[in-house]
C-alpha cells in the first residue's frame, strides 16, 4: 500500500518535537501561577478624581469602604488562589456583595443632591433639590469587567511572573526554532509544487460538507448566545443578526434554487481530519480567551511584558512603564508566526519570484507598520507630551472599513487633540486613502496591492494558513453565500460608521456638521449607484440583476433616510443608540467573525474565511476591482490539461480550472491576486496582467445551453 505521508528528515522530527514542547509549555503555563490580592490594588480604581464634587467624593469613599469590608468577609484579601478561574469567582462574589450593600444604602437613605459646575446645589423647576440618579452612585458592572484582568495580573505570584524570559524562550523561542528546523530542510528539495498528500494528512485534509456545517453552526450559535450576555441581556441585536442570517440562507437555497442540489465537496467522506479539528478548536479557544476572557491569559501577558517595557522605555526615555497588555501579546505572536511561516511560504514557492517578493512584503509590513512603528509612536508620543496626549494606537497599514473604529469619537479626539501636526496628518491621510487611494490603486493593479502585499489578515492567511488553502469551498452555493455575507458586512460597516460620524458632529456650529455630512454621504451613494448602473447598461460585465437591485435599493433607502434626518433631525442615526451599534459590530464582526471564525476555521474551511466572507475592506476593494480595475488573470485555454492544481490551491474558492477550460479571463471581485494559481500551473496557462485592452470582452461569461431530460432546455452561465 502506498504511503500517505511525506518522508521527513531527522532534523524535521526534532523541529516537530521542539514545537510540540513549546506548545505544551505555552498551554500549561496558564495554570502555574498563584494569585494573592491586596486592598490597595482593588480599591485604587475607585478613588475619586481631582475634579470630583462632594457627592462623587462621598460615593467613591463609600465604594472603597464596602469593597474593603466585602473583601475581608469573603476572604479575597486573605486567601491565595491557585487558578484564574478561582480568582475571578472570588472577585465576582466580593463585588456583588459590595454592590448590593451600596445600592441598599442609597435606596434606604436616599440619593444625594446634585451640584452644578461651580459646586452650587441644583434644584428642579419646583424649587426642590435635584437629586443625582442611581447609576451615578452605584457600583457599576463595567468597572468589574474592565478591571478584572488587571487585578488578576497584578495579583500573580509564581514561576511565570518571576521568570518571564525563561518562559518566553521555552514558548516563542522553542516554537520558532522548531518551526525553522522543520522548514529549512525543505529548501534542499526540488523546487516546484508537490501536493504531498494534503488530502490524506490528518491536519490538512479538512472535513466533509456536513461536518463543516455542524461546526460552523455550533460556533455561530455560540457567538450569538454569548452576544446576548455581552450586550447586557439585550436580545434585539442577536435576534436581528439571526434573522438576517436566516434571510441569506433562504435567498441562497430558494431564490437561487440551491435547495436539493448536491454541493460539490472536495473534503473527505468521513469525520477523519482529527488533527485539523484539534488545531481549529485550539485556535477558536485562543481567540475566545483573548477577546472575551483575557483575565485567564494574564500569564501570557506577564511573559511578554519585559519586551513591551523595553521598547517603551527605550524610545520614551522613561525608566518605568510600558507594561504589556493583551494586544501587545497578540501583536507579538502574530508577527512571530508570520515571520516563521513566511520562511515556509518562501521555501514552498521559491520557484516563483512573485511569491517570494510578496511574501517578503507582507512580512515587512507586519513587522514594521503593524507592530514596531505603532509601539514606537506610542512611546515617543508619551515621552514628548505626557500620558494624556497620546495618538490613538493603531495598525498603521489598516484602512477603513477594516479599521472600523477609525471614526470613533475617541479616535478622532486622539488625532485632533494631539499636539503637533502628526495627528491631523494621520486623520486626513486615512480619509484620503479610503476615498481616493484605494480606488486608484485597485484600478491600476487590482485589490492584490493590499490583500496580498500589505494586509496583516491576508499575510497571516498566506503564511500560517497556507497548509489549509485547499479547503476553500469551490461550489457555486458557497459563492452565493459569499456574495451576500461579505457585502452584508460592508453595509453594516457603512451604517455603523455613518451613525458614528453623525453622532460625533455638531448640528450646525461649523461647516462640517450633520447636515453637510449627510449631503456628502448621499452624494457618494449616488455616485456609486450611477457607476454600477452605467456598467450594467453597457454590459461591460455580467452583473447579477438581483445583486444590482439590492444594491440600488440599499442606496436609495439610505438617501431617503438621510433626507429624513436632514429634515427632522435627531440624535441617534438609524433610530438606535450609536454606542450599541458600535459595540455589536465590534463584538460580532471585529471579534467573532474576524478572529474566532476567521482564523479559528483555518483547518476546517480554509485560510481565507475572513477575507472571503467577512472583510468589509475586501468587499469594497472587490467592487472596485469588478467594475473599474485593469487587473485580470488571463487564460490560455488551449494549453490547459485540466489537472485542477489551480482550483485546488485557490484560497478564495474560485474554480479557476472552469475558467481556464473555456479560455475565459478571470475578473472576480473576490480574487486577491495572490498568483498561486499561476505558480502551481504546470503548463503556464494562467498569467496575472494589468491591461484595459479587451478586458471586458475576454472576461464575458460564456452562455451555455443545458439540456435536461426532465427539466428541458435552459440557458446557463
Amino acid at each position: 500500500m502506498p504511503t500517505t505521508s511525506t518522508k521527513k528528515s531527522v532534523l524535521q522530527y526534532i523541529g516537530l518535537g521542539l514545537f510540540a514542547i513549546s506548545l505544551l509549555v505555552f498551554t500549561a503555563m496558564l495554570g502555574l501561577d498563584d494569585y494573592k490580592f491586596n486592598e490597595e490594588q482593588i480599591l485604587t480604581p475607585f478613588a475619586a478624581g481631582e475634579d470630583a464634587n462632594y457627592w462623587q467624593q462621598d460615593a467613591a469613599a463609600f465604594h472603597q469602604a464596602h469593597l474593603k469590608i466585602a473583601g475581608e468577609e469573603t476572604g479575597l484579601f486573605s486567601e491565595t488562589f491557585g487558578t484564574t478561574f478561582a480568582s475571578e469567582k472570588k472577585l465576582k462574589q466580593t463585588y456583588a456583595t459590595a454592590q448590593a450593600r451600596v445600592k441598599e444604602y442609597y435606596e434606604t437613605e436616599g440619593l444625594p443632591q446634585d451640584v452644578d459646575g461651580e459646586g452650587n446645589p441644583k434644584t428642579n423647576e419646583e424649587g426642590e433639590p435635584a437629586l443625582v440618579q442611581m447609576w451615578q452612585v452605584e457600583l457599576p458592572d463595567w468597572k468589574l469587567k474592565n478591571n478584572a484582568a488587571g487585578w488578576i495580573k497584578n495579583a500573580a505570584t509564581g514561576p511565570v511572573e518571576s521568570n518571564p524570559w525563561l518562559f518566553f524562550l521555552l514558548t516563542f523561542g522553542l516554537g520558532a526554532l522548531g518551526g525553522l528546523l522543520y522548514i529549512i530542510p525543505k529548501f534542499s528539495a526540488q523546487p516546484g509544487i508537490k501536493n504531498d498528500h494534503i488530502f490524506h494528512n490528518q491536519l490538512t485534509r479538512g472535513l466533509d460538507l456536513s461536518w463543516r456545517s455542524v461546526f460552523l453552526t455550533l460556533t455561530v450559535v455560540g457567538i450569538l448566545v454569548y452576544g446576548f450576555y455581552y450586550m447586557d441581556d439585550k436580545l434585539v441585536w442577536p435576534a436581528i443578526t439571526a434573522a438576517i442570517g436566516l434571510a441569506i440562507i433562504g435567498l441562497v437555497l430558494f431564490v437561487h434554487h440551491s435547495w436539493g442540489r448536491d454541493a460539490r465537496d472536495a473534503g473527505p467522506e468521513d469525520y477523519s481530519g482529527w488533527l485539523g479539528i484539534l488545531a481549529g478548536t485550539y485556535f477558536i479557544a485562543f481567540y475566545v480567551l483573548l477577546y472575551w476572557a483575557d483575565q485567564h491569559v494574564v500569564a501570557w501577558v506577564h511573559m511578554v511584558s519585559p519586551i513591551s517595557e523595553g521598547i517603551y522605555q527605550y524610545f520614551s526615555g522613561y525608566n518605568e512603564g510600558g507594561e504589556a497588555g493583551k494586544w501587545f501579546l497578540y501583536g507579538l505572536m502574530y508577527t512571530f508566526i508570520m515571520l516563521v511561516m513566511g520562511v515556509r511560504m518562501i521555501s514552498k514557492y521559491r520557484h516563483n519570484k512573485y511569491q517570494i517578493i510578496r511574501t517578503i512584503s507582507v512580512m515587512f509590513f507586519q513587522l514594521s507598520f503593524a507592530f514596531m512603528i505603532p509601539e514606537i509612536l506610542l512611546a515617543l508620543n508619551k515621552g514628548w507630551h505626557g500620558d494624556k496626549a497620546t495618538l490613538p494606537f493603531q495598525d498603521m497599514k489598516n484602512i477603513w472599513p477594516l479599521d472600523y473604529d477609525f471614526f470613533h469619537s475617541w479616535s478622532i479626539d486622539g488625532f485632533i487633540d494631539n499636539p503637533g501636526s502628526l495627528g491631523m496628518f494621520m486623520l486626513f491621510w486615512g480619509i484620503i486613502l479610503v476615498i481616493v487611494g484605494v480606488p486608484l490603486m485597485v484600478h491600476l493593479v487590482g485589490k492584490r496591492w493590499y490583500c496580498s502585499w500589505v494586509c496583516g489578515c491576508g499575510g497571516l492567511a498566506e503564511t500560517m494558513g497556507d497548509p489549509w488553502r485547499q479547503l476553500s469551498d469551490k461550489s457555486l452555493r458557497a459563492w452565493k453565500f459569499e456574495r451576500y455575507i461579505i457585502h452584508g458586512v460592508l453595509i453594516f460597516a457603512i451604517l455603523m460608521t455613518a451613525a458614528t460620524i453623525y453622532s460625533f458632529l455638531p448640528n450646525d456650529d461649523y461647516w462640517i456638521n450633520r447636515t453637510s455630512f449627510l449631503i456628502i454621504f448621499s452624494a457618494l451613494l449616488a455616485i456609486a449607484m450611477a457607476v454600477a448602473l452605467v456598467a450594467y447598461q453597457k454590459s461591460r460585465l455580467t452583473i447579477s440583476k438581483l445583486g444590482l437591485s439590492l444594491g440600488v435599493a440599499f442606496g436609495v433607502g439610505m438617501i431617503a433616510l438621510n433626507i429624513y434626518y436632514m429634515t427632522f433631525g435627531g440624535d441617534n442615526y438609524l433610530f438606535a443608540s450609536t454606542g450599541n451599534v458600535q459595540k455589536w459590530y465590534g463584538f460580532l464582526i471585529g471579534a467573532g467573525f474576524a478572529g474566532v471564525v476567521g482564523t479559528g476555521f483555518y483547518p476546517l474551511m480554509g485560510n481565507r474565511v475572513w477575507c472571503r466572507f467577512g472583510c468589509p475592506l475586501a468587499a469594497y476593494l472587490g467592487l472596485v476591482q469588478k467594475f473599474q480595475s485593469r487587473f485580470r488573470i488571463t487564460t490560455n485555454g488551449s494549453q490547459c490539461i485540466s489537472c485542477g492544481n489551480c482550483s485546488t490551491h485557490c484560497e478564495m474558492g474560485i474554480d479557476v480550472r472552469a475558467y481556464a477550460q473555456k479560455g475565459q479571463d478571470i475578473v472576480r471581485a473576490s480574487c486577491v491576486g495572490c498568483g498561486v494559481c499561476s505558480a502551481v500551473c504546470p503548463r503556464g496557462v494562467l498569467r496575472l496582467e494589468n491591461s484595459s485592452e479587451d478586458i471586458y470582452d475576454r472576461a464575458e461569461t460564456e452562455r451555455v445551453i443545458h439540456i435536461d431530460m426532465e427539466n428541458g432546455i435552459s440557458l446557463m452561465n
